[in-house]
């Protein structure tokens, strides 16, 4: 059984999946004037990308616009994500420094849940983990691959990995190759729904082969999908407007 989670209000795992919405902008500015033009939709969450950041790789400037960010989204959940280069990310980082980033951003109080790439290897994993739940906040375990959709038997085993290691939700976005690739993502996360997870899990086929993967996100399993205001922080994310009736759609016809 799926156990829920609540953050400022939302529950995550049940119902219609959550719309999480990505700011990607480059200053801290840009990054101010998208939170106000999103603040009042009808979404559930907010990532905010820092690798897009000018300054990510300024701890204290990174801890600043955050604050300034949770002031600016007092209701939201908002999701601190630093995605590496290695993971289809903007900038290189080291695993001491994103370990420490992450671990700032969690101390902060200002994010709710922190991401943590879950392969980039065993040990920063588990340090991150460990620090982010000590200082109150969750964790989004992710793994991204942009290049290719694994067999399904490896994605059961990715995402099985991260709820071992104790995230709180498991993530995985693949890149489809043809139409049997998204098929692959879709069952591989209706298995991981019924016959494994005990938390909720999000998955996505990216680009516009996967797009039915983000809408029908509750048919398989996935408890949350991302929708764009302006620009993406992926291939085939659509925009908000868009996504909320076709969710509406899927969950009327459930």
């Amino acid at each position: 059984m799926i156990k829920t989670l609540t953050v400022r209000g939302k529950e995550i795992g049940a119902g219609v999946p959550g719309i999480i919405v990505p700011i990607v902008e480059v200053t801290e500015t840009k990054i101010l004037e998208k939170a106000e033009a999103i603040r009042n939709l009808a979404i559930d969450m907010v990532e905010w990308r820092v690798d897009f950041f000018e300054h990510a790789l300024e701890p204290e400037q990174v801890i600043h616009t955050l604050h300034r960010l949770r002031e600016a989204l007092p209701s939201l959940p908002l999701l601190f994500t630093f995605r590496t280069a290695e993971e289809g990310g903007e900038k290189e980082i080291s695993p001491s420094e994103y370990t420490a980033l992450n671990r700032l951003a969690a101390e902060s109080g200002s994010a709710d849940l922190i991401d943590v790439q879950i392969f980039m290897d065993d040990e920063t994993a588990r340090e991150n983990i460990a620090a982010i739940h000590t200082a109150g906040a969750l964790v989004i375990g992710s793994n991204h691959d942009f290049h290719k959709t694994p067999p399904r038997e490896e994605i059961l085993y990715r995402l099985r990995k991260m709820q071992d290691m104790g995230v709180d939700i498991p993530k995985l976005a693949v890149m489809p190759r043809g139409t049997d690739d998204v098929l692959e993502l879709l069952a591989a996360t209706a298995r991981m729904h019924e016959s494994y997870a005990n938390r909720p899990i999000i998955t996505m086929s990216m680009g516009g082969k996967g797009v039915v993967s983000r809408l029908a996100a509750e048919v398989f399993g996935s408890s949350m999908t991302f929708g764009a205001v302006g620009t993406g922080s992926a291939p085939g994310q659509i925009p908000v407007d868009r996504m909320s009736g076709a969710l509406d759609l899927f969950h009327a016809a459930l």
